[in-house]
């Protein structure tokens, strides 16, 4: 069995403040609803610096001290894997901006539930919050289905 793989690499932060969370209503069509801000990790790049300039990039705020609570990930069809680095941030500094991935806002956490969230958010966010979990794992069965698991 091969010890290595093709890995890509991208994050996504749930930027706390008080009671609130900053969500991103996406316009992606094909990850589309609301969501935490993220993206792409680049070659080279620390996986901190990468979540501390994306979540920049898509909401003008800066974080600090981004803390690694979980990781969603799944097999591609071509044997490659995606992962998803998730992080919580609660310090930050800047002015809330929305940007071309979509528009930006602070939302109440016990609320979150009520938007439409894109697909998978509302078990990815249990991997976000509770102590116990921290992985969102698809597995694709023999018969083409996606079976997803909370580790």
């Amino acid at each position: 069995m091969a010890r290595s793989e093709t890995v890509t690499l991208t994050n996504m932060c749930m930027v706390v403040d008080g009671t609130r969370v900053l969500v991103q209503n996406r316009v992606d069509p094909d990850w589309s609803g609301y969501t935490f801000p993220g993206g792409h990790v680049e070659k080279g790049e620390s996986f901190t610096d990468a979540v501390i300039r994306e979540v920049r990039e898509e909401t003008g705020l800066t974080i600090q001290a981004p803390k690694l609570c979980g990781i969603k990930d799944w097999p591609e069809d071509d044997g490659s894997r995606y992962m998803v680095l998730l992080y919580r941030a609660d310090r930050f500094t800047g002015t809330l901006a929305s940007s071309g991935e979509g528009e930006v806002s602070w939302v109440e956490l016990a609320e979150l539930h009520t938007l439409p969230l894109a697909d998978s958010m509302a078990n990815m966010l249990r991997v976000f919050l509770e102590e116990d979990l921290s992985e969102q794992y698809y597995l694709r069965k023999p018969d083409g289905q996606w079976v997803e698991m909370l580790k």
